[in-house]
């Protein structure tokens, strides 16, 4: 784990091995992200190569997949690092983020329209506090059929966006952390802290489901990885600075 102060002053070994700590922007999929750093860093390798026509191989993955929708923490591997990517990804994860009550959507995030609508005169803050903590424990969710996740051997957000529909088996989840920040009614801030695996787009519409109502996310941001802290993490462009060097004005 590492802060920028210590990145100024880091001369990195991707081939050896890098665990990069990066804050995945709003609307890249957690690819974009990897496919960009895997870029910077083959070109990177590429100066120092005496072949300049050559490809540098190196290996890239991430640990935790993120929704375009979603900001924060993603953890990069690099080279030797990359056999570690399951164990990184197992540990527990911190989120952040803001539901909508009353409506819904396909996607159960703001990827699809709202494609229904549902009363929340009846919902009070109290009914939200006491809701919030009937989800703390182990607890069997469906996963949202927008989601990377494989039926049939097809990925369910390609089932979904052609119109059909698959059924996907709940899995058991852990919620150790379901902290309600603030309620500015439609809206709800919460903190979050879960095991692998677990979806807060389906949480959002469980949490709309608890409350005789509806709800969608609105607003997403992974905080933590374990003991990683996306204080610590890195903005695209101050990894491509890191990596390849201030850019010339020239």
């Amino acid at each position: 784990m590492y802060t920028w102060k210590y990145c100024e002053m880091k001369a990195f070994d991707f081939p050896s091995g890098e665990v990069l700590l990066i804050n995945k922007p709003y609307g890249w999929t957690s690819f974009d992200a990897v496919n960009k750093i895997k870029i910077l860093i083959r070109k990177k390798l590429k100066e120092s190569q005496v072949d300049k026509t050559a490809k540098p191989k190196i290996k890239v993955g991430h640990a935790g997949t993120l929704d375009p929708l979603a900001t924060g923490l993603l953890i990069v591997c690099t080279g030797k690092e990359t056999p570690n990517i399951d164990s990184y990804q197992a540990q527990e994860k911190e989120y952040t983020g803001t539901f909508l009550l009353g409506s819904t959507t396909p996607s159960f995030d703001l990827e699809k329209e709202v494609d229904a609508v549902f009363p929340t005169e009846h919902i009070t803050e109290s009914a939200i506090r006491e809701a919030a903590r009937t989800f703390v424990g182990l607890q069997d969710q469906v996963p949202p059929l927008f989601s990377a996740l494989k039926v049939g051997g097809r990925r369910a957000y390609k089932i979904a966006r052609a119109g059909k529909k698959a059924e996907i088996p709940a899995r058991q989840v852990t919620i150790s952390e379901f902290e309600i920040t603030a309620v500015r009614l439609p809206e709800v801030d919460f903190r979050l802290v879960c095991s692998k695996g677990t979806y807060i787009r389906s949480l959002a519409r469980d949490f709309g489901i608890k409350l005789g109502s509806g709800a969608h996310l609105t607003a997403l941001c992974r905080t933590r990885i374990g003991g990683f802290l996306l204080k610590d993490s890195l903005i695209m462009d101050e990894f491509e600075v890191l990596c390849m060097g201030p850019k010339s004005d020239a």
